[in-house]
């Protein structure tokens, strides 16, 4: 088991269920350390984000008043029926928007079988860079009118190169597309998708766009590892769906009244666990979808991965410096679980 790093190192990665340390944080040091471990190091990805340009070019949308503030015109019904829908949403759903920068939320994902990395660089741009393409030197930029405040987004395993992108009202599906092998649209999927996406090397084709319960905001996803199924999550419900991809049909699933931070599918598949922001967090069984709960007196689970055989689950909490883990006893499909503390730095 990796040991703590001594104190006043800082960790820089994880090969092999090993720490790397180092004294300083700097991109030199990083490349060397990369580079002799993996024996191979990846050059920076540039980006330029295009929402920028474009509230350039469209001017000021707001009308200037002589004391040269801005006052957005809206119509007197639709504002007060947005005061309205506000209102009933913090009353009857949770909302633990303001929590969410202390979440590990995967704004960047690399593809599990591919030198492929895609991250969010603007709030409706998602940029591809594809380092096994040789005419791909400029990354991929996906962008839709569909694709809103994107929060998350993770590659499908076994699935090619698509990815899940999660946003507001849903889930934008990305697949890439070639001539002679081109990606398919999802039956009935076609008349709401907008258009392709902006790319000078691979073009990418959204394919499917799975809409939330309720205009959701998509804040957590996660992959079963045969890439059958997709799990969703939004930090203003607290319920998850899990999407039967090929089907495009979602079953929620409640537990508890909090909004939901994180979900994580096991490496096996044969776990799945779910964390909210009220401190709870259950674990699921995937045979019969059976769980269990816990309730955390350190704040909410802010950080949780798998060992790679999927017996053993590593959480960090909000409020503490000390790890948890929980190690099943017995195997799938049991829920008989052994919990112990790692206390950190």
């Amino acid at each position: 088991m990796a040991s703590f790093p001594p104190p006043g190192s800082l960790t820089l990665c994880e090969v092999n269920r090993d720490l790397i340390t180092v004294d300083a944080l700097s991109d030199d040091r990083a490349n060397q350390t990369y580079g002799k471990i993996l024996g191979l190091v990846f050059s920076p990805v540039p980006f330029h984000n295009l929402e920028n340009d474009a509230s350039d070019q469209e001017g000021p949308t707001a009308t200037e008043t002589a004391a040269g503030e801005s006052v957005q015109r809206k119509c007197p019904v639709a504002l007060l029926q947005g005061l309205v829908n506000n209102y009933l949403g913090r009353l009857f759903y949770p909302n633990d928007v303001h929590l969410l920068p202390e979440v590990d939320l995967q704004g960047v994902s690399w593809h599990p079988n591919k030198h492929i990395i895609a991250f969010i660089s603007a709030p409706t741009q998602v940029l591809v860079r594809d380092y096994q393409e040789s005419e791909g030197k400029d990354p991929s930029i996906l962008t839709n009118e569909s694709q809103r405040d994107a929060r998350v987004l993770e590659w499908r395993p076994n699935g090619g190169k698509m990815l899940a992108v999660g946003c507001k009202g849903g889930i934008c599906m990305w697949a890439a597309s070639y001539p002679g092998n081109a990606a398919s649209v999802r039956s009935g999927a076609a008349s709401f998708l907008g258009g392709l996406s902006r790319s000078s090397g691979n073009r990418y084709i959204l394919v499917d766009f799975l809409r939330s319960p309720y205009d959701e905001h998509v804040s957590a996803l996660s992959w079963s590892p045969d890439g059958r199924y997709l799990a969703s999550a939004s930090y203003e419900s607290s319920s998850f769906t899990v999407w039967d991809f090929a089907q495009g049909v979602g079953t929620p699933i409640r537990r508890g009244l909090g909004g939901i931070s994180m979900l994580k599918w096991s490496p096996t598949g044969d776990y799945f666990f779910a964390s909210k922001f009220d401190g709870t967090f259950y674990l699921w069984e995937t045979n019969t979808w059976t769980s269990e709960q816990w309730s955390s007196t350190s704040g909410f689970v802010k950080g949780a991965t798998w060992d790679p055989d999927g017996r053993m689950i590593l959480l960090a909490f909000s409020e503490s410096s000390t790890l948890g883990s929980i190690h099943f006893a017995s195997k799938p499909p049991s829920l008989e679980w052994q919990e112990t503390h790692l206390q950190g730095t």
